[in-house]
């Protein structure tokens, strides 16, 4: 992750868009968005299999975003279905870890396609979208500050407080029995105005490329400002449960 490819922004959702017979994924960022897969029905939408089956096909596209952090997915359908609906009620009776517990997803629907870059740039310039992410993100963001409190408060889960401290836990080999890092949070306050941007680039790219969850966060929303009163960075991490 480097300065030139972060001018993207940081990622602040998933939008998940789904047609008659098709679901496109997009990784949402601060300035742009970017397409991640597009997945096909295979079958007909009067085959409850087919559909059971396409449904479990997108819950493990979205699982790879959910472990780097990003929980807050907006799903799209079209006016005049119920796409969107029919998948949120196969995740309540089949995925239900997905919207409880501390690390749940947060999903919101919008009516509107989102198949092609076209309909996502029209779709995410609508204030209807703007406000759904601001939701969203803050439901999510309330989620996380949960999580930093009940760390703060356990002995037993070290929460690391500087930017040394968060490379030599993420960077450093992994030891059985050990802590290890699970979270990475960070301000987007602390990430536009830190005097060594190079560093917490790299530090950022390291953390996701070994599965530590990582989040940029609005420093004026409820976990941003606990944040930034911590520093404005923070790793958390914990012990392994077969350790405990």
């Amino acid at each position: 992750m480097t300065p030139k490819a972060y001018r993207r922004g940081y990622p602040i959702a998933m939008l998940l868009g789904i047609e008659i017979d098709d679901a496109a994924l997009w990784q949402v960022y601060s300035q742009v968005f970017k397409h991640q897969q597009t997945l096909p029905l295979n079958g007909e939408r009067s085959d409850p299999k087919a559909v059971y089956n396409f449904h479990e096909t997108i819950v493990n596209a979205l699982r790879q975003t959910l472990k780097e952090g990003v929980r807050s997915i907006i799903v799209a359908s079209p006016s005049k279905t119920n796409y969107s609906q029919e998948f949120l009620n196969h995740l309540k009776a089949h995925n239900s870890w997905l919207l409880q517990g501390p690390n749940k997803a947060t999903f919101s629907t919008i009516t509107g396609s989102a198949s092609t870059s076209p309909q996502v740039a029209t779709l995410t310039k609508t204030p209807a979208f703007k406000q759904l992410i601001q939701e969203t993100a803050s439901e999510e963001t309330e989620n996380l500050r949960e999580i930093l409190e009940k760390r703060l408060n356990k002995s037993d889960n070290l929460v690391l407080f500087s930017l040394q401290e968060a490379e030599s836990m993420i960077f450093g080999t992994q030891v059985v029995g050990k802590p290890k890092p699970e979270y990475l949070l960070l301000t987007d306050n602390y990430l536009s105005g830190s005097r060594q941007r190079n560093r917490v680039y790299r530090l950022l790219q390291i953390a996701k490329n070994r599965s530590v969850k990582t989040r940029i966060i609005n420093a004026e929303s409820t976990a941003g400002i606990r944040l930034t009163q911590l520093g404005g960075l923070v790793c958390l991490t914990k012990l392994d449960e077969n350790t405990r």
